[in-house]
């Protein structure tokens, strides 16, 4: 039986850093990954190749662009397929070898094969070659990832339903499209093709899209969907999917749409199934994610867990934080201790959004008295000459200090633009901090600034209410 410090399970955001944490503080480390590629589901089924599906697609229709310039390229369904599924491919196979380099470089040991949990830490794997190998382990790290969650009641042995792994296989680029399930991988996807020409709906039996999102940024998400062309049906009844007379039919109460294909990406499911985990003493919570405590300690001695498998699914960022720190807990490392507790959310739809700290709605609930400052990027000049006038810039802030709550942007490089304001929340600052920062013209950046202006413009108008008793109240 081979020992290490540490055996890692997937290969995913956790497994990659937790392996690469211990090993750069001198811990032997094996990490088992089942699949062909490393990577997890960021890099080979989610986040790489769906963005870089998102890259491809504004560039080959000239989207947004060719009404302001007069001019774009015209490609067949058949070419626009393959570049597509070829630029994706590219990128997918150029993230997996960066982890592969990653990990060779800490000197982990990866071995391919599906492993299941034994007693006393060790782990059985089936090695994909042939053959079987028995690992041990001081401290095991579960981070296996997740996939798509398939309800029973969605027919996907249906070739044209699809889920969000599936949906970088389409053998074709469909006429029209219906999209259950408003959440960031839902308005991606609709984005995305409503972009490349298809007729989309999308649909949610929740009120509005991103529920956990500012609600003035869900709207203004929810107007550019429209003004793509996307039908947006929110707060629709339960949709069910069958095939009637060779056709596909999507039932949302009284009303039926006969789409070409239909994609349901409503959550996740953690890949924990075959693990042995019951017998390992792992408990389990709803969809099989696994139960841990602050330091990503399961209910088993020396068994740790990261990342989706854990859930609800993570952003690829913070999964591999949790990994980091599961690491440096497990084995008294001082380094990190804990995971951001401010992190960004970058949803890559068309536009983009970004989003850090506390929305109106979160102020509103604990009591705190605070405004708003907002700023369209329709009045923004690099905006303006980009072509790319949609969304907005919103930040919340008290009123008593002006100090930053949360800034919510929906736009353009919306996910790169949040860090900004991520870092002023961290710093405890106001928003006196952009306007008194210089910003390079033009630039989407110079956003915040004008935001800040119009936040204290708001406060001039509006000024805090005295208390009662002050007030003879």
């Amino acid at each position: 039986m081979d020992e290490y410090d540490l055996i890692v399970i997937g290969s995913g955001p956790a497994g990659e850093k937790a392996a690469a944490q211990a090993a750069y503080f001198g811990k032997s480390v094996a990490l088992v990954e089942r699949g062909d590629r490393l990577g997890g589901a960021p890099v080979n089924s989610g986040g790489i190749p769906a963005k870089t599906l998102r890259e491809t697609a504004l560039y080959l229709t000239g989207h947004r662009r060719r009404e302001m310039y007069g001019v774009g390229m015209e490609l067949s369904s058949e070419v626009m397929l393959g570049r597509l599924r070829k630029r994706s491919a590219e990128e997918s196979e150029r993230a997996g070898e960066s982890v592969r380099l990653n990990l060779e470089r800490h000197g982990v040991e990866v071995v391919h094969g599906t492993a299941r949990l034994g007693p006393d830490r060790t782990v059985a794997v089936s090695l994909a070659a042939s053959g079987t190998a028995d690992l041990r382990g001081d401290v095991v790290l579960i981070a296996t990832g997740s996939h798509p969650f398939r309800p029973p009641a969605i027919p996907f042995d249906d070739p044209d339903v699809e889920d969000s792994d599936s949906i970088l296989e389409l053998d074709r680029i469909p006429t029209s499209l219906v999209v259950i399930g408003g959440g960031p991988v839902g308005c991606e996807y609709a984005s995305i093709y409503a972009a490349l020409g298809v007729d989309v709906t999308l649909i949610d039996m929740a009120d509005r899209l991103l529920p956990f999102l500012d609600a003035e940024a869900s709207d203004q998400l929810a107007r550019c969907l429209q003004d793509l062309g996307i039908r947006v049906q929110m707060g629709s009844p339960a949709a069910t999917v069958e095939r009637v007379d060779g056709r596909l039919r999507v039932a949302m109460g009284n009303e039926i749409i006969e789409p070409d294909k239909v994609l349901f990406v409503a959550g996740r499911k953690g890949n924990t199934d075959g693990l042995g985990l019951e017998a390992a003493g792992v408990e389990l919570a709803e969809r099989g994610r696994i139960v841990v405590d602050d330091h990503y300690r399961t209910t088993a001695a020396g068994i740790y867990a990261a990342g989706d498998v854990i859930g609800p699914p993570a952003l690829a960022s913070v999964s591999a934080e949790q990994g980091r720190v599961a690491a440096c807990h497990a084995f008294d490392i001082p380094f990190k201790e804990s995971v951001d507790q401010l992190p960004p959310f970058g949803i890559y739809s068309i536009p983009e959004v970004g989003s850090v700290g506390m929305t109106s709605e979160q102020a509103a609930t604990e009591g705190i008295d605070f405004e708003i400052g907002r700023y369209d990027f329709s009045e923004n000049p690099r905006s303006r000459i980009a072509g790319t006038t949609y969304g907005m810039i919103k930040l919340v802030f008290r009123r008593d200090d002006r100090r930053l709550l949360g800034v919510h942007i929906v736009g353009e490089e919306a996910a790169e633009l949040v860090h900004i304001g991520q870092a002023v929340i961290h710093a405890g600052g106001a928003i006196d901090y952009f306007i008194d920062s210089t910003f390079n013209i033009p630039t989407r950046s110079e956003a915040y600034k004008y935001a800040a202006y119009d936040g204290l413009q708001r406060l001039a108008r509006t000024p805090a209410e005295p208390p009662s008793d002050a007030a003879g109240g």
